[in-house]
């Protein structure tokens, strides 16, 4: 009786060395990924963002990001926040996406090279790294490598009760039923999502490699195919307060890691010499599924890449475009108000969310002159209700910047405060928009009236102050290289505004000139000159060199 106690209570005993020992791990990933994105995230997401269409780049680059924070899930989800800012096409995700897959087998492979015996001097390093040193850098440092420790550590930990776990009967049946395929992956998938990390998911299969469970080699890789698949679940979830076309990139990240599991699940249940050739090739158990892992994953990567434009364009007919994504829709299209992912996504979203404002300003400037000049009340109605919509951006972004606040740095602080201003700036240009929308609904007649001379100034300045706004719509949209242009073209309207403005002064002292005409010419050539500021302005805004006028 006191041996079945004693052999329950061992048994108790395991399962909680099981269950600490994976929380330290999964603790350690987490902890890992934190940092090295902290460390070098920011230039991470700069090459990301930078991603070209070329397939292959992005591939490369996807591959990159990951290895260096050390989480596919994380790079996924970087991806959607991306794709959901409109800073990268789905073309562009879809290929990042399948890099992220490649960069993520390395942990699988460095695990299986046992560092775990070394784990408490990596604790004890970074310990020491973390709290001595006040320069941040090596706190970063510091912070990575104790990670690294307690990763390793929580690997250590596991291994010895798997290892009793082994000769139990009943844990021995389990792996017998996961000899069926469909189980193995179905395991596989579940776990993975349960976890959110494919690289936690197949780090533990390797340490039951290493703790001596004879787990069969051919059910290993059917639970690594339901692995890669399982691990797209949190982009999936990420994905749900996001855009439609983030939908649409989380959804194409499913289908080509559901197809290649579907593939290579079929290829090495018809032909097991595959998996023969790993078991021949390497030794170790642990660094055959780890191999397996990372070349499963590159020749999917190299089976689907030439269909990545067919599965983008996939996407659009499961997802089609809605009248609301278009960019005059009354609605956030990249600013996701629920799920903020981190603060330079965040910034991502706004910045674009702030340039398709500044672009709807734009419109209705060019489309309220061009009522002006047509005397045309139907394109001025069009500008009231594009004025509405600028109205509910700045409304809407100006509370996303202010909600963001307060989880930014110094810097990040700054950015939120240009990023305020600018859209102050794009609302000002929205409402004299609507001044001059207003006046041609009220003075159409007197419109009509002005001469040829004052219609031909008019127009010359009023092309000057679109190709200024637009100018510096461009500049903000991350081209500052044409600020010099921007000021030159400032002081050409200064002058334009003063000739216009002496031309009504003199109409407004000779015969037979009606003095209303050339009011309401006055507060046109105001609101124009006005936008112009507001163009240099925003402009200027990275320059940190707002104009007080």
């Amino acid at each position: 009786m006191f041996l079945l106690v004693d052999s329950t209570w061992d048994f108790i005993q395991n399962i909680f060395m099981v269950a600490g020992g994976l929380g330290l791990f999964l603790y350690g990933m987490k902890m890992m990924s934190d940092g090295l994105e902290n460390l070098a995230g920011h230039r991470m997401r700069i090459i990301l963002e930078r991603a070209t269409s070329n397939c292959f780049v992005g591939i490369l680059i996807g591959a990159l990001i990951t290895v260096v924070i050390q989480s596919s899930t994380a790079t996924t989800v970087m991806t959607v926040g991306f794709v959901n800012a409109g800073m990268i096409s789905l073309v562009q995700a879809i290929s990042l996406s399948m890099g992220a897959n490649i960069g993520t087998t390395l942990s699988a492979l460095i695990i299986s090279f046992r560092f775990d015996a070394i784990a408490p001097l990596f604790i004890f390093a970074g310990f020491l790294l973390y709290l001595i040193p006040k320069k941040k850098t090596l706190k970063g440092v510091g912070f990575i490598l104790l990670s690294i420790g307690i990763l390793f550590f929580g690997l250590s930990a596991m291994s010895d009760p798997l290892g009793e776990f082994a000769k139990d009967p009943g844990f021995q049946a389990m792996l017998t039923a996961f000899r069926n395929p469909v189980l193995a992956i179905l395991f596989g998938f579940l776990f993975t999502a349960v976890v959110q990390s494919s690289t936690a998911a197949s780090g533990i299969i390797v340490t039951m490699y290493l703790s001596g469970i004879d787990l069969n080699f051919t059910t290993a890789a059917y639970i690594v195919l339901g692995i890669n698949a399982g691990t797209c679940v949190t982009a999936l979830i990420a994905s749900l307060a996001a855009s439609r076309e983030s939908k649409r990139a989380a959804l194409a990240n499913l289908f080509t890691r559901i197809i290649g599991c579907v593939i290579f699940g079929t290829l090495i249940f018809l032909f097991p010499g595959i998996l023969r050739w790993f078991q021949s090739t390497w030794a170790d158990g642990a660094r055959q599924i780890a191999m397996f892992h990372m070349l499963f994953n590159i020749a999917t990567t190299l089976v689907l890449v030439p269909f990545v434009n067919q599965f983008a364009a996939l996407q659009y007919k499961i997802l089609p475009k809605k009248p609301s994504e278009t960019a005059i829709a009354k609605r956030l299209l990249y600013i996701s108000q629920k799920n903020v992912q981190t603060p330079e996504t965040a910034f991502a979203q706004a910045h674009s969310e702030l340039c398709r404002m500044g672009n709807l300003a734009l419109d209705s400037l060019r489309l309220a002159l061009d009522a002006f000049f047509t005397s045309d009340a139907e394109k001025a109605e069009t500008v009231l209700k594009l004025e509405s919509t600028i109205d509910y951006l700045n409304k809407q972004i100006t509370l996303f910047l202010v909600r963001i606040q307060s989880t930014g740095s110094t810097a990040d602080m700054e950015k939120i405060g240009i990023m305020l201003y600018a859209a102050a700036d794009m609302e000002r240009l929205g409402d004299h928009s609507e001044n001059i929308a207003e006046c041609v609904l009220l003075e159409e007649h007197r419109i009509k009236s002005m001469p040829p001379s004052t219609m031909a100034q008019l127009h010359a300045l009023s092309d000057a102050v679109l190709e200024a706004v637009a100018l510096a719509l461009e500049i903000f949209d991350h081209n500052r290289s044409r600020i010099p242009e921007a000021i030159e073209l400032e002081r050409q309207i200064n002058v334009l505004y003063r000739e216009c403005l002496e031309a009504d002064i003199e109409r407004l002292n000779s015969e037979g000139f009606d003095p209303r005409s050339g009011v309401m010419l006055a507060g046109l050539l105001n609101d124009l000159e006005r936008c112009a500021d507001h163009a240099i302005n925003i402009a200027n805004c990275y320059l940190a060199r707002r104009s007080d006028k």
